[in-house]
Order: structure tokens, then sequence, then C-alpha cells
């Protein structure tokens, strides 16, 4: 018989490498919900399957050219392709793209307006005014094409360097990212007339939530979730197939659970995704049901190499949080971490429910510095199987205590 440890190698074996790719509306995305699926209704949960519109994208490339001069451009995922010629035209505050005569034009967005990735206009967790007026201006101006060149934000962006400013599959003007130094290199260019081909292509799709459930059906629940899906182009080891498969060791863990509490492990399908569409359903979903949540538990970015596995706390009862405490008082590898919003628990927090999240120390730590979600590094050989096994053994003893 398989041990957890094997176990946990095994499914991060599947869900990094067998199946290649887990970004929204795709066929890996598909593979590691049926995979996830499966394994927890083998194990006796029953399940519900939440199926949404998701788009899949596709990248073929970009180049940017003025005269005989190249510049090296990225496609912001998710953007419409183009092949525009027209005068280039630069900002690089809000009052400069204010004044700034756009339609038409080719426009690039460099320097203090570049800074932080904006929102996607129907974010609504997060979506800063000032975000808002620049995307506003942006469609309202109607340039042909936007050029942005970033640095980085490792907060919002993830470890990419460089990030792309835009990554919105509602906003449909064409736009391209490209580094600070090539962006340096071009701003002279202004005024000048440049030519921007961009081959890019949104591909209609599906996803889903997939949500398991066992325990007294009437009482309060306790919640556990993970995002299933990866940015696109990265392996998503920690970020989050790690995630996932501390839901299934938890899952086999309470296999025999009979408590009175009603237990959900649900993976949700969309963080690391414009649209967040798997949460968004989530939320419509338990509208007016918030209120009988006891807990939720939310992992993500757990089991890194180095440092500690770390909890946070959000709004928990005094008792619950000692409980919590004592548990991991008696594992030196799991300790209190920093608290961080950058997760699917923010859901569950500006609902009133209380929340715990599981991450990585290091991580949370280094929440504004690393390099390496939404990266190639994000890959096993980063994961600790062992650190996620602790995780399900602690989550396990604290849920049957509740």
């Amino acid at each position: 018989m398989e041990t957890l440890l094997q176990k946990s190698e095994d499914y991060l074996q599947m869900l990094c490498k067998r199946i290649t790719g887990r970004s929204i509306g795709s066929e890996g995305n598909r593979a590691a919900t049926t995979f996830f699926n499966d394994i927890i209704s083998s194990l006796g949960w029953q399940t519900e399957i939440q199926e949404f519109d998701a788009t899949d994208w596709i990248d073929g490339g970009a180049n940017l050219h003025c005269g005989n001069d190249s510049f090296q451009v990225f496609v912001s995922p998710y953007s419409l392709g183009c092949e525009a010629e027209a005068q280039l035209t630069c900002a690089s505050t809000f009052d400069e793209l204010e004044k700034a005569i756009i339609t038409g034009k080719i426009l690039l967005l460099h320097g203090e307006i570049a800074k932080e990735q904006l929102m996607p206009k129907n974010f609504v967790f997060y979506n800063p005014e000032e975000h808002q007026r620049i995307i506003a201006l942006l469609e309202k101006g109607e340039p042909n094409a936007i050029i942005c060149a970033t640095g980085r934000n490792a907060s919002l962006a993830g470890g990419v360097y460089p990030f792309p400013l835009i990554e919105d599959g509602d906003f449909d003007i064409p736009s391209v990212y490209m580094t600070e130094e090539e962006g340096s290199r071009l701003v002279p260019y202004a005024g000048r007339t440049v030519t921007l081909n961009s081959k890019s292509m949104r591909v209609p799709g599906k996803g889903c939530n997939v949500i398991a459930h066992k325990g007294n059906q009437s009482d309060r629940r306790i919640v556990i979730t993970a995002h299933i899906d990866a940015k696109k182009g990265t392996p998503g080891a920690i970020d989050n197939a790690s995630g996932v498969v501390v839901l299934l060791l938890l899952a086999e863990l309470l296999q025999s659970y009979d408590g009175k509490r009603r237990i959900e492990i649900v993976a949700l399908n969309g963080e690391d995704y414009y649209a967040v569409p798997g949460q968004m359903l989530y939320l419509a979903q338990n509208q007016n049901r918030f209120h009988d949540i006891l807990l939720n538990i939310n992992i993500d970015g757990a089991g890194y190499k180095e440092g500690n596995s770390a909890l946070s706390f959000y709004g928990l009862p005094e008792e619950m949080e000692g409980m919590v405490r004592n548990i991991i008082s008696h594992y030196d590898g799991i300790v209190v971490g920093s608290p961080w919003v950058q997760g699917d628990h923010s859901i569950f927090i500006q609902n009133g429910s209380p929340a715990m999240a599981v991450s990585s120390q290091w991580f949370t730590d280094h929440i504004d510095s690393q390099e390496i979600t939404h990266t190639l590094k994000d890959n096993l050989e980063i994961v600790d199987p062992g650190k996620l096994v602790e995780i399900a053994q602690v989550l396990d003893m604290f849920i049957r205590n509740l």
C-alpha cells in the first residue's frame, strides 16, 4: 500500500508533469479537475461539479519595429492580436495620459503609470480607483495598440520580469509588454511611425470547480480550499499543485470522518486567471450562505523546500486559534506566519467568515520580492512532498477536534 508520502509525490508528478499546463480553459486544466474528482470520489466523498465558461489563449508572438530598429516585446495574456502601423506616443503618469492625444496611435506606457499590474476591469475583489481611471482613459482614447514597459511587482504579478501590465480578456485594445530597458530605448522614438505585429488568439473553453463533501449536512461548514489552476506557461508546483495535493491527502485522512461538522473540500478554479470564474461562481452560489461557514482553510504556496510551513489567522474565535496553536506546537516545521491577502481566503474574509491560510514562511516573508511564482522556476524541484503530508496531518487533527 502506498504511503501518504508516496501519494504526495505521485500527485505532484501528475499535476505538474504528466498534465502539461493547468491554465483555465485548457485541456490540461480539465484533466486536472477530472483527476481531482476521480481521486476524491474514490475515497468515498460526494462530489459536485460547478462548470463555467472560460477563455483559453494562444500566444503567437509579437514584434515591434521603427525603421531598421527592432524592440523585444511579448504578447499580453488574453489580448487581441493586431497588425498596427501608427505614430508612437508616450505617457509615464496619469496626468500625461489624460492630456495625450492617443486616438489611432500606438501608445507606450512606462515609468510611474506602469509600476504595478492593472487589475482586470471586471475584477470585483480588489480594483483600485487609480486602475479603473487608467483603463477608462485608455478605452475612451482608443489607441491603435498599447505597449507597456514594466519592471518587477511580485506582490501583484508574481516573480515574472517583465510583467504584463494588462492581463484582461475583457479589455479589447491590443497590447504587448517589454522590459524597462527596452522601454527606455523606445521613448526617444516618440512621434515616429512604428509597426507592431502581435499574433494572439482567444479560444472559448470550459472549466469547473470540484466540491467534495461529507459529514452532518445540517451543521455549520468547514470549507477547505486550494486553487487548482496555474498561470499559463508555468508548471505551477508551489502555485498551487502543492495545495491541491494537501486537499487530496486530507481527503484520505478524513475518509472515515463521522463528526458533527459538514466538511467541504473545494478545488477552486481561476485564482491565477483574470476573470476568476470559479471563485465568482462559488461566490454566487453561496450568497446568503457564508454565515453557515464555521471556518475556511485555504492552502496556497505550501511545501516550499526551504524554511517552515506557515499558518495565518483571520478572525478566528480565540478558542479555535488556541487549538491550532497548541497542535502546531508539537511540530517543528509549522509556525504562525505573517498575514497575507493575495489568496482565495480573502473571498471568505470579505464575506464575514473566519479563515486560516496555509503557505510557506519563505513565500509570505518574500511576497513582494520573490522571483518564482508565475515562472518556470515554480517546478517540482522546489517542493518538499513531506511537508504536504505534515500539513494534511495537522489539518486532520484540527478538524476532528472542532
